[in-house]
């Protein structure tokens, strides 16, 4: 078994350890704050499922964004709180914009998996998800174990079964039959906070398996990207499905991949498993994966010139 696909297994647990610390933590967004969940790659798309979460739990107005495309001029008094994602607590970008809207004045919280580096002081507050770290590149179990944890925080959320619940899906999920293997291309479509989701399952496919995949807002698919659909192509819906869409999908000729009874974290795990298989099948190891380090680390303005 590769690193990563051992890795993959082992996050129930670590989502059930992070409902634990939740409740105790006490640095999390308070109702009524007007906050900014920042990120880049994959944590990006789970600061968009958290912010989704928030705000629809009428917590509070709740923007996710890249690290990289915080929109500088709400630096200053925008935002009462910024919550940054990094496994690493090394990623240039996400340490510049903390360093950016601390100085204004802004309330900061980071969630790492390290506490021997740089965000530790970057941040005025820091949950660190130690255990949940990983020796993989591409990031599977820190990733959801965070968005666990920011779940958890939001207390009961109507519609969405707690994080507890989620790891009993999710222990079906690490063990479960996979869907098709011979896809040629991948479509990922999610709803509300699901749709982070998609981004960050199309992500682990390119990561892992280097395979054609395509994520989109699930009302939107059949603005233009249903066109890609045919024969021997996947449309993978996490969450709720619109209307009529399966049918559109088999219409085309498409396979219509949905798991409408697991909670949609967990149905993450299915597609982070197959990201594996695929690399596998392919004779590559996916804890090697191509162009990729564990952390971007920027060079400073002076040393790129």
């Amino acid at each position: 078994m590769s690193r990563t696909a051992a890795e993959i297994t082992t996050q129930p647990a670590c989502w059930r350890r992070a409902a634990e610390e939740a409740a105790r933590f006490t640095a999390a967004p308070r109702p009524g704050e007007r906050v900014a969940v920042v990120g880049c790659g994959t944590s990006w798309f789970m600061a968009q499922s958290y912010a989704a979460l928030r705000e629809g739990a009428g917590q509070g107005a709740t923007d996710a964004f890249a690290a990289s495309e915080f929109p500088r001029a709400r630096a200053v008094g925008a935002y009462d709180r910024v919550v940054a994602l990094t496994r690493s607590g090394t990623t240039t970008e996400v340490l510049e914009l903390l360093a950016l809207v601390r100085a204004a004045g802004t309330a900061t919280v980071a969630l790492t998996a390290d506490p021997a580096t740089p965000v530790m002081t970057a941040a005025d507050e820091v949950a660190v998800l130690d255990w949940a770290d990983e020796e993989s590149v591409v990031q599977t179990r820190f990733a959801t174990t965070a968005l666990a944890f920011l779940r958890a925080t939001l207390g009961d959320l109507p519609g969405l079964a707690s994080v507890p619940r989620a790891a009993d899906d999710a222990e079906h999920a690490v063990t479960e039959p996979l869907p098709l293997l011979t896809a040629g291309q991948w479509t990922f479509l999610g709803r509300g906070w699901a749709y982070g989701l998609a981004q960050e399952a199309a992500l682990k496919m390119r990561e892992a398996a280097g395979a054609w995949t395509e994520s989109y807002p699930a009302m939107e698919y059949r603005h233009g990207p249903i066109a890609i659909t045919a024969p021997g192509r996947v449309t993978w819906l996490f969450g709720e499905a619109p209307a009529g869409l399966a049918d559109d999908v088999h219409r085309v000729g498409g396979h219509f991949e949905h798991h409408p009874t697991t909670d949609p974290l967990a149905d993450l795990i299915r597609a982070q498993r197959l990201a594996v298989a695929l690399s596998e099948a392919q004779g590559h190891n996916p804890d090697r994966p191509r162009n990729l380090t564990r952390s971007v680390v920027l060079a400073t303005d002076d040393s790129r010139h």
